[in-house]
Parts: structure tokens; sequence; C-alpha cells
């Protein structure tokens, strides 16, 4: 099947998240900060990215930000705890960029990986993205409206 890199300073969820996509049939390579990510990306070439927000070294948006600015447009998957609505409203504006957020179901993201590699279903990834995507924008708009 795909070559997926988890990023995630936490052991536990780097070991979940292994046991299972490799039940899929996915090989599974992890790194614990986004300087080894930016490593593993350049040398492995993942077919996709599960990216923690908040590490050590470097944030998850940093990582996904010098990865494009390396040219690869490999699809991440952002899991996040952290993070605000307008942040989450940016990295979306990248179409290869997805968000779950934490606490999570190791057999929903692996599903959710599922989906976004698989061609015939991408469509149906993408029309749930721009459905959460507007209602992001839609709260984001909220907050603004009501600093004002």
């Amino acid at each position: 099947m795909a070559k997926i890199l988890v990023v995630d300073d936490e052991p536990n969820i780097q070991k979940l998240l292994t046991v299972a996509l490799t039940n899929r049939g996915h090989t599974v390579l992890t790194a614990d900060n986004g300087v080894e990510a930016l490593a593993s990306v350049e040398f492995d070439k993942p077919d996709l990215v599960v990216l923690d927000v908040m590490m050590p070294k470097m944030n998850g948006h940093q990582v996904r930000e010098e990865i494009r600015k390396r040219g690869n447009t490999v699809p991440i998957l952002f899991l996040s705890a952290a993070g605000t609505f307008e942040e989450q409203a940016e990295q979306m504006q990248d179409e290869q960029v997805d968000y779950i957020p934490k606490p999570f179901k190791p057999s929903e993201v692996a599903e959710h990986i599922d989906a976004m590699l698989d061609p015939k279903r991408r469509e149906e990834v993408a029309r749930e993205r721009a459905k959460r995507e507007a209602k992001l924008h839609t709260i984001v708009n909220i907050m603004h409206r009501d600093r004002e």
C-alpha cells in the first residue's frame, strides 16, 4: 500500500498509529520532531505525512511550510489539540492538507488516510474538507467581527 510518515513527539501516538496503519497494509516511518520529519520527507519520500502541530524544534506548521518551500506536494494530515481557528483556516488553504483534532481514534485516522490516498475517494474527502473549511471561515469571521 502506501508509505506513511508519522511525526509526533509522543511515543504513544506513534505506536497507536503505527499499529492502525500497518494493520491496513501501510509501511510506517516515524519521526519525533520537525527536523527529523524534514529529513525523512527528503530521503524516504513518503506518500503521506501525519503531522502533529505542537512539537519541539519546529512546529507542524513550520514543517509544512518548509516541505512546500522545497517543492514537495506530499499530502499532510495534521493532528492537533492546539491551534487557533485562524491557524487551521490558513493551513487549509493548501489543498493537500487536512486536520483531525486530538483526541482521535486510531482507526478513524487510518480510515481518513486511506480516503486521502484513494483517487476514487479523494472527491469525498475534498467535499468533507470543504465543509470543515467553510465552518472554520465562518467561525473566524464571527470572531473578527466580535473583536471590532
